[in-house]
């Protein structure tokens, strides 16, 4: 049985003609012979009465008394709506359908409230169900405990759930449907001419998804590529086959030509430098700093460490209490706000000399100035001011041949 996962997420199930095309989807992939998965998302986004965060609102008058497993069970209603209405026009069609909620599938997760991770998946039903020639919906973002507690997966968990499955199928691919054909080198919003990704590798999208790309949450991302199972980044409204994301040539052979080095450009504004230091020259300042920045939860990122001291940075929300918190522990600190982060992704940057040069050439033809920067395998990053960010994109864009 060759098994395909499909995941749809809020803005598929949001009007009948995306509904439409969804069932489309559905109808294709039975032709091509596979069994199909459905996994789903509640529906629409923020204000529309099914969204998750239109769920979530409903406890705001009421944060005192939020119980974190209620909570769960509360946001959980979403994804059974939404399976629960698409199962009826399925069956309208004329194709055979039958809903199972995550905890039906099998999906058990730990008791980790509103971030559950999952810990295994016993599918036994959902290729019962499969083997009855049956399209099985799941409702994607949540799990159980072995309590039988009703659990969710936090942010992108839809999508964490439909690579989870994938892999405990063995399925063949999982597709991933959004309302944009694929990955783009770049937010079209920014540049204009960004081109779709006919390719990735799992550590590529794995970065722009951390870098501010929206496509697949990385977390995802992660479990498809331990199991070694292929993801297509789809849109509801194309039948093109979109990014397809799996190991690429160059893990398995070294004389692999690649094409080009970088594959998309991607961004996150919102950012703050901080410039920390000790008044004494304390080489102690930066395990004091960071320990006391861990304690109060806020996260840090492009850090550099320093004999007494450190730079890095934290969103710029966050900035203020960060700056305060170290000031109490007599450290010198300094802000640099209204940064921006631009990631250049590609997994042919390794080793090939000459790709920070131009980086560096392309921005300063440009007057944008990098305050920082630092690389992985996969990426480098530069920051900048949010006022030149824009222009940085297009520079770098341009430079590394990525509007072709």
């Amino acid at each position: 049985m060759r098994i395909l996962v499909q995941k749809f997420g809020g803005t598929s199930l949001a009007t009948t003609k995306a509904t439409e095309r969804v069932i489309h989807h559905i109808e294709r992939e039975r032709d091509n012979g596979y069994a199909v998965v459905i996994v789903v998302s509640a529906i629409g986004r923020r204000g529309e009465p099914y969204a998750t965060d239109t769920l979530l609102e409903l406890l705001d008058a009421h944060q005192g008394g939020v119980d974190a497993r209620e909570k769960d069970l509360l946001i959980s209603c979403g994804e059974v709506i939404s399976a629960t209405l698409l199962a009826a026009q399925v069956r309208a069609a004329g194709i055979p359908a039958i809903v199972y909620s995550a905890a039906e599938a099998g999906i058990e997760t730990d008791e980790q409230f509103g971030s559950a991770k999952i810990t295994s998946i016993k599918p036994e039903k959902i290729i019962q169900a499969l083997m009855q020639g049956k399209v099985v919906i799941v409702t994607g973002f949540q799990g159980r405990t072995p309590n039988h507690d009703v659990t969710t997966l936090g942010r992108g968990g839809s999508d964490t759930t439909a690579t989870a499955l994938g892999a405990a199928l063995h399925a063949q691919y999982v597709d991933i449907y959004t309302d944009v054909n694929g990955v783009l080198t770049a937010d079209p919003k920014v540049v204009t001419d960004a081109k779709p990704i006919a390719t990735l590798s799992y550590a590529e999208i794995c970065h722009m998804a951390r870098e501010g790309a929206k496509v697949v949450h990385p977390r995802a991302v992660e479990i498809a590529q331990q199991a070694r199972i292929p993801v297509r980044v789809r849109s509801t409204f194309s039948d093109e086959e979109g990014t397809l994301v799996k190991d690429p040539a160059w893990e398995h052979n070294e004389h692999a030509v690649l094409d080009r080095h970088v594959t998309g450009i991607a961004h996150v504004a919102g950012i703050t430098q901080l410039t920390v230091h000790s008044p004494d020259a304390d080489h102690r300042a930066p395990q004091l700093l960071f320990q006391t920045l861990a304690r109060h939860g806020i996260s840090v990122d492009f850090i550099n460490v320093t004999l007494n001291g450190a730079v890095f940075t934290v969103h710029s929300e966050q900035a203020n209490e960060a700056k305060q918190l170290l000031e109490a522990q007599n450290l010198v600190v300094k802000l640099e706000s209204s940064c921006a982060k631009i990631s250049i992704i590609g997994g042919g940057m390794n080793g090939q000399p000459g790709v920070m040069a131009n980086i560096i050439t392309a921005l300063s033809d440009h007057n944008v100035p990098i305050l920082q920067s630092a690389d992985s395998n996969a990426a480098i990053w530069v920051l900048v001011k949010e006022q030149h960010m824009v222009e940085g994109i297009i520079a770098l864009h341009s430079t590394f041949d990525l509007n072709r």
